[in-house]
């Protein structure tokens, strides 16, 4: 049985939870879509019968069948995300990792675009009641309280997002439906005929893509946000939410044929199905449904982020746990950026209507990038070659068919995501990089080697005691190597002299949950190694887990500590003092380097300047630890002739190297 088969079990609390953390950015996607589609054409039935055609058998293709039905079978351990489907694959192919980075880096680009035209469609179906509304101070200060509330987590929250996002979808199918009452015949856009017509006969009608994109925008969150309640809750909860979904745009299709010939200007299609009655308690639930969906979003980036951290593929920042849910994490840093950000997005575009351009382009250079993934997870798998086939072309067809109408808009926005993602993939590229460089220069020596003289050192009381318990971090896969640093560190200038020399070695694994260890006693008594095996989403914490071994040691009479002061016989558990060694690296100026190492490093330790420290990343308690610097040579720089001039008188030259 899988680890994750609780997770999978069909519950009526996981459906609930589904539809209100799964579904919240497609679930709001009625807000814009239909008007992104029409922008500032007359309504005519070719754009209101084909825009409800083309949404509908995107929502099948894309949603449904690739997302709903495929792609969430693709999951590690019950967890799902473009990170997650690449940490299955990887090892067959060194090129899986440039989608994997592409994609990651654009659906990152995606939270600070999603946030601002969410709220910003529900904040502007006030317009038509109050035309001089501030929506943009309004928004701002909505955005303001949503990213302040993000270091308490959604524990409490979350428990509100199922029955809110249950009003949202019922009321949108409700108004939908009300609508379609008064033209059943809104039914017929249902054939793809109308989607063809629309995209054949209107003027411009290939670019429309663009704009019919928006209905699928957020299914690759759905594939992140799986781990939460388990695929089968999001699959059959999905029913349901497609359904209102297509209720919702039907009516919307409906209302558009009924104002035949007219431009639709700043008219909401959305808004329009609303009774005057009901239009600010609508506008109500259609903003916290907008809160919601931007809070599941942010979530889902801070995991996705925390994930790329685990993988090397970005500098480690401050990780916080604010509540006991599992997978739930808080980056500090991260928040800020994204709100200052989401801030910038607002006061730049200032209606939601300039954000679509922006918003489209991410999501889909995103998918187009799990679709290579999955294709590769597909046939690794022993998926008929045949199959693999048809689906990629059939998916690289469609979206890269709706990634030519999005790269329209560039000069209208969609240059915001395409900078945006593409400064992130220049970080994750120069950071994977720089780390495997400064990984291949580091020399490893044995440890069989030196275990004699770190024993004799152990054990020579002529030398003060630097700590009870040395540890060092090393990167040696190998139990029997160790980075040559490290040996210098111990025996070089003053030696460091302990009870126990210990190496710790934190290997990541693909199981996003592991957490094990596996000890090595290399020289009893003196040398010790433990392995900690923790998956890509488990916080090291090293000191709590470090601490937790060696008392099992001790206990086990695996490992004696001897103190002077304090007899065994009142504290069996006795473990000492603990001394940390983070030993860090420096570009040493002996670099002689090309201009693409060059480039690649100096931005490395540029970014490792703002990153967090590694004592810090690790969980290591600051005043056990000291820091050490060593230079890092890529190049040598060659050696320079030079030439001894004497004083005065003496006219002999000595050359020299």
């Amino acid at each position: 049985m899988s680890k994750h088969s609780n997770l999978d079990k069909l519950t009526a609390a996981g459906l609930l939870v589904a539809v209100g953390i799964v579904f919240g950015d497609i679930g709001t996607s009625p807000l814009y879509t239909y008007r992104a589609i029409i922008e500032d054409r007359v309504i005519t039935e070719d754009l209101a019968l084909g825009g409800a055609s083309a949404i509908f058998w995107t929502l099948t293709f894309q949603t449904t069948l690739k997302y709903v039905l495929i792609t969430l079978r693709a999951d590690n351990n019950g967890e799902g995300g473009i990170f997650s489907l690449y940490t299955l694959i990887r090892r067959y192919a060194k090129w899986l990792l440039f989608p994997a980075i592409a994609g990651g880096s654009f659906l990152i680009a995606d939270s600070v675009i999603t946030p601002p035209i969410s709220v910003s469609s529900a904040i502007e179906g006030l317009l038509p009641l109050y035309p001089k509304l501030p929506v943009v101070p309004i928004v701002l200060a909505i955005l303001l309280v949503l990213f302040v509330a993000q270091q308490a987590g959604t524990k409490v929250l979350g428990v509100a997002f199922g029955p809110v996002m249950m009003v949202w979808f019922t009321m949108i199918g409700v108004l939908g439906f009300a609508q379609i009452i008064q033209n059943p015949a809104v039914f017929r856009a249902l054939n793809p005929y109308y989607a063809y017509e629309m995209i054949a006969r209107t003027p411009e009608g290939f670019w429309l893509l663009g704009g019919v994109f928006l209905c699928s925008t957020g299914a690759e969150a759905l594939y992140s946000d799986m781990g939460h309640v388990g695929r089968k809750n999001v699959q059959v909860s999905w029913i349901l939410v497609k359904i209102c979904l297509m209720l919702c745009y039907l009516g919307q299709a409906a209302w558009l044929l009924g104002h035949e010939g007219a431009p639709l200007g700043n008219r909401s299609p959305f808004f329009g199905l609303v009774p005057d009655w009901f239009l600010l308690p609508s506008i109500g639930i259609a903003t916290l449904a907008t809160i919601i969906a931007s809070q599941a979003l942010i979530s889902g980036t801070f995991t996705l982020v925390s994930e790329a951290f685990r993988l090397t593929l970005l500098p480690k920042l401050r990780i916080v746990f604010p509540s006991d849910i599992r997978g739930q994490v808080y980056i500090p840093a991260l928040n800020w950026m994204l709100m200052v950000s989401c801030f910038a997005v607002v006061l730049y575009f200032k209606e939601s209507k300039n954000m679509e351009a922006a918003f489209g382009l991410s999501v889909n250079l995103t998918m187009l990038m799990t679709t290579l993934l999955l294709g590769m997870y597909l046939y690794v798998r022993h998926v008929n070659l045949f199959i693999v086939g048809v689906l990629l072309t059939i998916y690289l067809a469609i979206e890269g068919g709706f990634l030519a109408a999005n790269l329209r808009k560039f000069s209208h926005g969609g240059w915001v995501s395409l900078l945006l993602g593409s400064v992130i993939v220049g970080i994750m590229l120069i950071w994977y990089y720089g780390s495997r460089i400064k990984r291949r220069l580091t020399s490893y020596v044995s440890l069989r080697d030196h275990l004699p003289i770190l024993k004799q050192l152990s054990n020579d009381e002529s030398v003060p005691k630097y700590a009870t318990n040395l540890v060092y971090l090393t990167s040696s896969a190998n139990p029997q190597l160790v980075e040559e640093h490290i040996i210098d560190s111990i025996l070089e200038g003053q030696p460091k002299r302990a009870e126990v020399f210990w190496l710790i070695h934190v290997e990541l694994v693909d199981d996003p949950y592991t957490v094990e260890y596996v000890v090595d006693i290399l020289e009893p008594e003196d040398v010790v190694r433990i392995t900690f095996r923790l998956g890509f989403r488990v916080q090291p914490r090293i000191s709590l887990l470090f601490r937790k071994v060696v008392e099992e040691l001790v206990r086990n009479q695996e490992v004696q500590l001897n103190p002077k002061y304090r007899p065994l016989d009142t504290h069996p558990n006795f473990i000492g003092d603990f001394r940390f060694i983070i030993v860090n690296r420096f570009l040493s100026y002996e670099n002689e380097l090309s201009l693409i190492d060059k480039l690649i490093m100096n931005g490395y330790f540029g970014l490792k300047r703002l990153s967090l420290a590694d004592e810090r990343a690790y969980g290591i308690d600051t005043q056990n630890v000291t820091t050490e610097q060593v230079p890092l040579i890529v190049r040598r720089a060659e050696m320079v002739r030079l030439r001894r001039v004497h004083p005065k008188g003496n006219h002999r030259n000595h050359p020299t190297e």
